[in-house]
């Protein structure tokens, strides 16, 4: 009476083992470059968020801007989705405040800060800013003069503050302090006078920004895994060596064009190339180097530009299709007024064809008949 209800249960426990999935059976694959699952675990999760319109550009797989395919969007996602998992992060959270700054991948100060608060060893990070008054601060400036280094002395009064991060660490309830920062630092270590600075417009943001960075370096390395953030890359100043070749900031030359300010009566102490601030008892030095370039560029000019007179000229041969052409790249006033030249010929032209007699009536008046 037993043995079919033993029969019974063993089938349908085979039947049950039958149908289970193969997944099931197997281990479980995580993503990394371990193994050939892991790997292609990674590239699979990659491929889906780089066809997301809510990750950063450089990890989608269309460029919209450019109206053309990322090569390089699935390799940042798999690198971003590796970094996420070496910090024990979310991979969108990463993606949201990786920046990539001349090659140089870079946290946000805002991310350094939440790692710190998260990452469970820390009590929420705290800053102390003190004012400590306003000073004249000395600082140097590095410059190239005829291919050598020359180096100036300059002073600026600052209202100087000083800031700290600290917080306490769980385990041993100690107090743990960053290194102090203050506003005299930036200024003599560069940042404070860069173009487009934000230290002269929000100097108690970027001081906690600087301090939290200095923070987290210290005392918790793996979180920021040797990266630096991206006020602090934006902050270095690259000295340029005029040996064999020299180096330059590919953001500073994109820039250059609308940082320069004109020089004017108001702006007198502006150096007409550079755009940079001078002292009154400083003198500009003459570079030989910008002569030779203008008198390249002055000998190379072998033809005059086409202008407005050469537009005229067109018209009265009849060339009015050269003469639009030429009128593309002129102002407004004058592509009327060639316009206006335009319209007046071809009225000209029209009003002598309709004055000229025609063929039958020439032929009639000379006496032949010419149907």
């Amino acid at each position: 009476m037993n043995s079919p209800q033993t029969n019974s249960a063993t089938l349908s426990t085979l039947r049950s083992q039958h149908l289970a999935p193969r997944e099931a059976a197997l281990p479980a694959v995580s993503l990394g470059f371990g193994s050939l699952q892991s790997f292609e675990l990674m590239q699979r999760a990659a491929k889906l968020l780089s066809s997301s319109t809510l990750v950063p550009a450089q990890y989608r797989a269309f460029d919209e801007k450019k109206g053309t395919n990322n090569p390089n969007a699935l390799a940042n996602c798999v690198v971003a989705l590796n970094m996420s998992q070496r910090a024990g992060a979310d991979p969108l959270m990463v993606m949201q405040n990786l920046y990539v700054v001349e090659g140089r991948p870079s946290w946000s100060s805002q991310w350094i800060i939440a790692a710190i608060n998260g990452c469970g060893r820390f009590s929420p990070l705290r800053f102390e800013i003190k004012d400590l008054g306003e000073k004249d601060v000395e600082y140097e400036v590095t410059k190239w003069v005829d291919h050598q280094r020359v180096a100036s002395k300059h002073k600026a009064k600052v209202r100087n503050l000083e800031c700290v991060a600290w917080a306490l660490e769980k385990e041993t309830g100690e107090r743990v302090t960053s290194p102090s920062v203050s506003i005299e630092m930036a200024v003599k270590e560069g940042w404070y006078g860069k173009s487009g600075s934000k230290w002269q417009t929000m100097p108690e943001v970027m001081l906690r920004y600087r301090t939290a960075s200095f923070f987290g370096r210290l005392y918790a390395p793996e979180l920021l895994m040797g990266l630096q953030t991206v006020e602090e890359i934006r902050d270095v100043v690259i000295d340029a060596d005029f040996g064999d070749g020299h180096t330059v900031d590919l953001e500073s030359l994109k820039a250059a064009k609308d940082s320069v300010p004109p020089s004017s009566p108001d702006n007198p102490l502006a150096d007409p190339k550079t755009g940079e601030i001078q002292d009154a008892t400083t003198p500009v030095p003459d570079d030989p180097d910008d002569k030779a370039l203008r008198q390249i560029e002055q000998s190379g000019r072998q033809k005059p530009a086409i202008g407005f007179e050469d537009a005229i000229a067109a018209i009265e041969s009849g060339d009015f299709d050269i003469a639009r052409d030429i009128a593309r790249s002129l102002p407004d006033r004058q592509k009327k007024a060639i316009e206006s030249a335009i319209a007046n010929k071809q009225q000209a032209q029209a009003s002598a064809d309709g004055n000229r007699p025609k063929r039958h009536e020439r032929g009639q008046r000379q006496g032949f008949n010419l149907e």
